[in-house]
């Protein structure tokens, strides 16, 4: 990234206007963060999603799954830019932005959100959970396939962790999975899914 890139104080509106279409960004109260995208990171996502689809149609749900997606809570000087999420057709309706660009501002349009942990791993595990919560998104998973994390977060010694943070009036409960560790998903709850399997979706080399 360049130093322009780091020091200019972005907007959302701006940061649109300039990176909308370009997938390696997100904002974060005005900074600029790379996305930092990898081969087994986009493995893992698209793993997910795959299983996702699938419960999607078993269950003939109306919930689509954007290739595309930037999530504006209330800051205006922040735009997420999931891994994976959920969006909820019948909602959409109410999102005024989204007929001309996929900007969701209501967490009434989100029924799920994963991100899959990179190196800049503390958004994930503070600032999104509570905006994530706070925007009321039912369920939210950190796959930390690489075991990136700090041990405040996932103890020691450090391995591989699922963690599912699922909503509680307005705070999510955090369980971490790990290994043969089965998943129970409050959205999909036909999901037959362990921790190891998401976490081993993954090439390494």
């Amino acid at each position: 990234m360049s130093q322009d890139c780091q020091k200019k104080p972005w907007t959302f509106e701006s940061f649109l206007a300039q990176h909308g279409d370009d997938d390696r960004y997100e904002l974060i109260d005005g900074q600029l963060f790379d996305l930092e995208p990898t081969g087994p990171h986009e493995e893992v996502a698209a793993f997910v999603a795959r299983k996702i689809n699938v419960q999607i149609d078993i269950l003939d749900l109306p919930f689509f799954i954007p290739q595309r997606c930037l999530i504006k809570p209330q800051s205006d000087l922040t735009g997420f830019r999931p891994d994976l999420v959920v969006l909820d057709r019948t909602e959409l309706v109410n999102e005024l932005r989204w007929h001309r660009e996929p900007v969701i501002t209501s967490g009434r349009s989100i029924q799920f959100v994963v991100e899959v942990v990179r190196s800049n791993w503390q958004n994930d595990y503070a600032r999104k959970i509570e905006d994530y919560a706070a925007l009321g998104i039912a369920e939210y998973w950190i796959v930390d396939y690489a075991a990136l994390v700090g041990i405040r977060f996932i103890g020691k010694p450090k391995q591989p962790t699922l963690t599912i943070c699922k909503l509680v009036d307005d705070r999510y409960e955090e369980v971490q999975l790990r290994g043969s560790e089965q998943i129970t998903s409050p959205i999909f709850p036909g999901l037959n899914l362990t921790a190891e399997q998401v976490l081993q979706s993954a090439t390494v080399i």
